[in-house]
């Protein structure tokens, strides 16, 4: 079956080399080309393709209106292409993830074949994935009144929360994180596979939307709670007696980082203060790191099929028996309260201990 493609770029020879690039797979056909963002989104009502390559910066209408407007007229998957050198054009490409976009791919170095050829390929393989994911415009679901949560197991002592997320999840990370109050009582890490270049911008982009502070893992760095780390790409994050630790060794299951790598690095601390989440993303990545953990006694939620936009790493941890529980991404918030409530202070016994330093703001 052909996958349709529309191209959105204000440059003649930008859609031209993506044209280029793209037919030569029989099984994808660029059915349109629009100069500017109005075009895009009168073109996707009227060609239905099945997935849009995205500028961002073009004339009458940007590509993040652009993208907004198709989430609203007629739900399509779209990938931005971005200038991931440059820190505006890298915000800007998460806030199209925030508007709907499904991922972002930095835009080719014209600095040899070799380059462009490596670009070219990927650029189909991801087309060819992301086309085939469905793309449904939805209010957010919300727990009703008379709606029980489900009890998780843990108790006291919990001071980790492990998040690993693959395609679809920078939004869902946010969703999450952004649920999370400042004064959080663990520490929060985050394995995301994100394309190359993109991983500062998106911790970045994070800590601008979370009241938690978020920012970049490095090397030998303690962490504490109340504060989110963000695995950097291109390195596996780990963590050992109190500090996280990063390194170059092979990709796993095709990834650096793999939520794996890091998730089996928490197996050998001590888990019953573990709560390990795995999100959105193709793939099996953190399904077995996941059983280990849950094994080695920690507790571990899945988000479930329906708010998914990618059902493969979740499906194969519970295919494992990893996870504890299979939860709406919009209810593992009140999940994770229940599990780490123990940890706050109860009403009138005091301050807090980060209670005294500046603090982000409410969240919304």
């Amino acid at each position: 079956m052909t996958t349709r493609v529309l191209l959105a770029d204000d440059s003649l020879l930008a859609r031209q080399v993506l044209k280029d690039m793209l037919q030569e797979s029989h099984d994808i056909r660029v059915v349109g080309e629009a100069c500017d963002g109005r075009q895009a989104v009168e073109l996707v009502q009227a060609l239905k393709p099945d997935l849009v390559i995205m500028d961002l910066l073009m004339p009458v209408l940007d590509g993040l209106d652009a993208i907004e407007e198709i989430m609203a007229l007629h739900p399509t998957p779209v990938l931005v292409l971005s200038a991931a050198v440059e820190a505006s054009e890298v915000d800007r490409a998460f806030v199209a993830i925030k508007r709907g976009a499904l991922d972002v791919m930095e835009k080719p170095r014209l600095d040899g074949a070799g380059a462009l050829a490596e670009f070219a390929a990927t650029l189909r393989e991801k087309v060819l994935f992301l086309a085939r994911i469905r793309v449904i415009r939805h209010p957010r679901r919300k727990p009703r009144p008379d709606e029980p949560l489900a009890t998780l197991p843990g108790g006291p002592g919990h001071s980790i929360l492990a998040i690993g997320a693959s395609t679809g999840g920078p939004k869902a990370v946010m969703r999450l994180l952004k649920a999370l109050p400042a004064d959080f009582p663990g520490a929060v890490f985050v394995v995301q596979h994100i394309a190359q270049g993109f991983a500062a911008g998106f911790a970045n982009w994070l800590d601008r939307e979370c009241a938690l502070p978020v920012r970049l893992a490095r090397d030998g760095a303690p962490f504490r709670a109340g504060e989110a780390l963000v695995a950097p790409d291109g390195r596996h994050l780990t963590v050992a007696d109190g500090v996280t630790l990063l390194n170059d060794a092979p990709a796993v299951n095709c990834c650096r980082p793999s939520i794996d790598v890091f998730f089996d690095s928490l197996a050998r601390q001590r888990c019953d203060q573990v709560v390990a989440v795995l999100l959105t993303g193709m793939g099996r990545d953190g399904a077995q790191g996941m059983l280990h953990i849950r094994e080695a006694g920690g507790t571990t939620i899945v988000q479930d099929e329906p708010s998914c936009a990618v059902f493969g790493m979740p499906k194969a941890a519970i295919t494992l028996d990893a996870a504890d529980q299979v939860v709406p991404l919009d209810l593992i918030p009140a999940a994770l309260d229940e599990l780490f409530v123990a940890e706050r202070p109860a009403a009138g016994t005091g301050v807090h201990p980060r209670q005294h330093q500046p603090q982000k703001g409410d969240v919304p």
